[in-house]
């Protein structure tokens, strides 16, 4: 699969006049839910995002049809901060695939930090995304919420519970191309339940991965996609970074990482 299409769903989306999506937007908007403190000292605080009837955005690996979404953070004494998508929907725009959510979706944000926890935290920052319906247009949402903890807060920890799980084992073969590497990959994990769909995820952003073509025969999972990268540069490809998500009618799962096959 080429890149035209992304490419060009890209450049409609960045043309288009920006939405400043906060509370009141017709569109979207975004709030804080402050979260509580883990077990292991970190604070999990969430990022609610509500969309106007009809209307979806992406995951963070948002298909060929989709454009991925930016989050950045600014001060609020957070040294670190590490989001964990839930499991998301595919959906089909146009002949192509897009991956994201519909109506809502309920971002946990992980954070730790800067004086070790003594002070107070902020979540403060924006999120750049594509909002959709029949169109596509640019959303984005600022957010600024303190930190408070409070006891567990059930739409983060159902968030938490809905991410795709760990599991599987995944082997791996790079064949070089005149445009990139061919990935040939080999996933050993039960069916997730009727028609499957995979994302793969190469572990840089730099580089690009087509919708993959996949296979099933039992308890393996045969995958074939493309890798390229701008500009005709070399991939470097890191079988430890790469991520195959595997979304099914009944649940997802998630094998990280693969070796030599």
């Amino acid at each position: 699969m080429n890149r035209i299409p992304t490419l060009l769903a890209a450049t409609l989306l960045l043309t288009a006049p920006p939405v400043l999506a906060q509370s009141g937007s017709e569109v979207a908007r975004v709030t804080v839910l402050p979260g509580y403190v883990t077990e292991g000292g970190t604070h999990m605080a969430a990022l609610r995002v509500t969309l106007a009837p009809g209307w979806k955005t992406y995951w963070r690996s948002p298909g060929d049809a989709g454009i991925p979404p930016l989050i950045s953070l600014s001060g609020g004494n957070v040294a670190t901060a590490a989001f964990h998508w839930p499991t998301p929907d595919v959906f089909d725009q146009n002949g192509m695939r897009s991956i994201g959510y519909h109506d809502s979706l309920v971002l946990p944000v992980e954070v730790t930090a800067l004086d070790g926890g003594t002070g107070p935290l902020r979540l403060t920052g924006t999120m750049d995304i594509g909002v959709c319906q029949d169109i596509c247009i640019p959303a984005q949402l600022r957010f600024d919420g303190d930190l408070t903890p409070g006891p567990r807060d059930p739409a983060i920890i159902g968030a938490l519970l809905d991410q795709p799980q760990v599991a599987g084992h995944a082997t791996c073969r790079v064949t070089p191309q005149a445009d990139g590497v061919r990935l040939d990959a080999t996933l050993t994990l039960p069916p997730t339940g009727g028609a499957e769909a995979l994302v793969i995820e190469a572990g840089d952003p730099q580089i690009w991965v087509s919708e993959p073509v996949i296979a099933r025969q039992g308890g393996t999972l045969t995958a074939t996609a493309t890798m390229t990268r701008g500009s005709g540069q070399a991939i470097a490809f890191d079988r430890g970074a790469v991520r195959f998500t595997v979304l099914g009618q009944d649940r997802a799962t998630e094998v990280r990482g693969c070796t030599a096959g």
